[in-house]
C-alpha cells in the first residue's frame, strides 16, 4: 500500500514538473520518456528499435558469418570425398600392378570408402545447417530487395531464422544425407569397386575357363568363395537400395533450387521471445507462397 501511495505520489510529482517547463522542454521530456519505456521484444520490434542502415549492415554481417560456416563445411564435404578417390585409385593401382597381388585389398577398400561415406552424410546435415539459413536470407530478404518486379517482401523470413537461432536442429535426416551423397558421388565409386574386384578376379593370374574356378579364386582365407560373392552382392544392393529409395526424402533446401520449389523445413518456434516452450512449426510450401506473390504482382500490374 505504500509503495503504491509513493509511485503514485512520484507520477503527480513528474507531472507537477513538466506541466511549469515550456511547450519545448516539455515535448523533448516526452520524447526521452517514451524511449525510454520497455516494449516486449519480439522478431518485429527488435527491427523497428533499429534504423535501417542498422538493420542492413546487422543483415549483412550476419549473412557474411553464415556463408563462412557453410563453406567450412562445404570444404569438409570435399576434403572426405578426396580421400575416398585417392584410396581408391591407390587400392586400384596396387592391384593391377601385378597378378601375384591379392584381389582383397578391393573389398576391404569398400569399406573404407563406405566409411568415409557415413563421415559424409553426417558433415552433409551440418552442412545443411547453415546453407538453410544463407538461403532463407537469400530468398526472404535479398531477393525482394533487389528484384526489379513488385515481389512484397516475405514477411516469415525473420521468425524461421530467429527460430532456428534459438532452437537448432538438422534440417535433414541421416537417411536423405546419406542417399544424396551415395548418388552425388559414392554409388559411382562403389560400381568401379565392384566392377574391377571381379575383373581382378576373372584375369589374374590368367583368365578363368569357367564359373568354379571364377568362385574359387574369390575365396578370402577361410571364408569361401560363395560367401565372399554373396556378401559383395547384399552390400552393393544395399547400396543401389538407399540410393533410390531416398529420393522421395525432399527436406534439404538445396541452394541451387529456384525459389518456386523452395520449402521451409519444419522449424520450432518459441511462443513469445522470452517464453520458455518450444513448439514446432508447420511446414510452409514455398510453391504456394510464390504463386501467390506472383498473382499479386500480376493484379498490381493489371
Amino acid at each position: 500500500m505504500k509503495d503504491e501511495v509513493r509511485l503514485a505520489q512520484q507520477g503527480i510529482d513528474e507531472d507537477i514538473h513538466t506541466t511549469s517547463l515550456p511547450d519545448a522542454f516539455r515535448s523533448l521530456a516526452e520524447e526521452v520518456k517514451r524511449r525510454n519505456q520497455k516494449r516486449a521484444t519480439t522478431p518485429a520490434t527488435v527491427a523497428e528499435k533499429l534504423e535501417p542502415g542498422e538493420f542492413n549492415t546487422a543483415m549483412v554481417h550476419f549473412y557474411r558469418g553464415e556463408i563462412q560456416r557453410s563453406n567450412v563445411w562445404r570444404t569438409r564435404l570435399d576434403t572426405t570425398t578426396n580421400w575416398a578417390v585417392l584410396t581408391t585409385g591407390a587400392t586400384l593401382s596396387f592391384a593391377f600392378s601385378s597378378a601375384e597381388n591379392p584381389h582383397f585389398v578391393i573389398p576391404i577398400n569398400t569399406l573404407l570408402v563406405a566409411t568415409f561415406m557415413f563421415m559424409e552424410a553426417r558433415r552433409f546435415r551440418y552442412y545443411e545447417v547453415w546453407a538453410h539459413r544463407v538461403r532463407v536470407l537469400e530468398t526472404g530478404y535479398f531477393a525482394p530487395m533487389l528484384s526489379q518486379r513488385s515481389i512484397p517482401p516475405d514477411k516469415e523470413w525473420a521468425d524461421h531464422i530467429s527460430g532456428d537461432l534459438l532452437s537448432p536442429h538438422f534440417n535433414i535426416s541421416q537417411w536423405e544425407a546419406i542417399g544424396r551423397r551415395l548418388r552425388a558421388i559414392y554409388l559411382w565409386v562403389f560400381i568401379l569397386l565392384g566392377l574391377s574386384w571381379t575383373l581382378k578376379v576373372y584375369l589374374h593370374p590368367f583368365p578363368t575357363e569357367d564359373l568354379k574356378e571364377f568362385v574359387h579364386r574369390a575365396r578370402v582365407g577361410l571364408a569361401p568363395g560363395w560367401l565372399v560373392i554373396t556378401c559383395g552382392a547384399i552390400f552393393n544392393f544395399a547400396m543401389f537400395f538407399i540410393a533410390f529409395s531416398t529420393r522421395a526424402l525432399r527436406q534439404s533446401s538445396s541452394e541451387v533450387l529456384p525459389l518456386e520449389h523452395f520449402e521451409w523445413s519444419p522449424f520450432k518456434q518459441v511462443s513469445d521471445w522470452a517464453g520458455s516452450s518450444l513448439m514446432r512449426r508447420t511446414t510452409v510450401s514455398r510453391t504456394k507462397k510464390a504463386r501467390g506473390r506472383m498473382r499479386g504482382v500480376h493484379k498490381t500490374e493489371a
